[in-house]
């Protein structure tokens, strides 16, 4: 860089400098505001009780996102949803975003019975006061519970009811949720997985039959991915494939 270059560098910096410190004099000064956090010791019982309550809302708070993914049906559809990319071997495309607002919309539209029935038994009584907090939990945990059920294997539900300790249960509706929760994931992860494998096939197919194909024709430096992407793509097409992929998630709620 020659002399000039650099003097005419340095002068623009000064200008620059001086500009802004022009207008930070000029402007006016605007107030930052503090945040601060008044706690004060509870005097009486209904203090105590409603601490216990805020703490308690903002843990389920923190695990609203653990909630969502493994009481409802979303660990399903989020799992056949990247088997499916996988398959088609299509990288990041559809990207991880567009899937989990995919997953998240069908979600919704999957557990939409089982949030109004929350909403009408549960929360808006809760809300005007006809019933209290306890109660309203356990209203909400019913339709919840029973979604869960229905989705659940014998075996599954089985496996963690004996490795709970209870014996004895006659009726299914007795079983506990920390055996019912983890025995929903269990029964969702293998639904999802042989979903999967079911998606697999058909794109598997046409990768050995290009494989098998550019092998005879002596093209061994010629990536068979490159060559089956576009049928997998055109096949996926031709049947639709997204209404396929979500009439089965939805009909397997159903």
């Amino acid at each position: 860089m020659t002399v000039s270059k650099t003097i005419i560098i340095l002068v623009s910096m000064l200008a620059v400098f001086s500009i802004f410190q022009t207008v930070t004099l000029a402007a006016p000064e605007i107030p930052i505001p503090t945040i601060g956090l008044d706690m004060q010791p509870a005097e009486t019982p209904q203090d105590v009780a409603l601490s216990l309550q805020i703490l308690f809302l903002l843990t389920i708070l923190s695990l609203a996102p653990a909630i969502l993914i493994m009481t409802t049906s979303f660990t399903r559809i989020i799992i056949v949803l990247s088997f499916i990319r996988n398959a088609l071997a299509t990288q990041q495309t559809p990207p991880n975003q567009v899937l989990i607002g995919l997953a998240l919309f069908l979600t919704l539209f999957v557990m939409s019975p089982v949030i109004a029935d929350i909403n009408e038994h549960a929360y808006r009584p809760y809300m005007e006061e006809r019933i209290g907090f306890e109660e309203a939990v356990e209203r909400a945990m019913l339709p919840l519970r029973n979604f869960m059920l229905r989705q659940t294997r014998q075996k599954d539900l089985a496996l963690f009811v004996g490795l709970s300790g209870v014996e004895g249960m006659q009726d299914i509706s007795g079983v506990q949720n920390r055996a019912l929760i983890p025995a929903f994931i269990i029964s969702e992860l293998k639904t999802a997985f042989q979903m999967g494998f079911l998606l697999f096939v058909p794109f598997l197919v046409i990768d050995m039959v290009v494989a098998s194909t550019l092998m005879s024709m002596g093209m061994m430096m010629l990536p068979p991915i490159m060559v089956s992407l576009p049928f997998k793509i055109l096949l996926f097409i031709m049947v639709d494939g997204w209404n396929l992929i979500v009439q089965s998630l939805v009909t397997g709620f159903r």
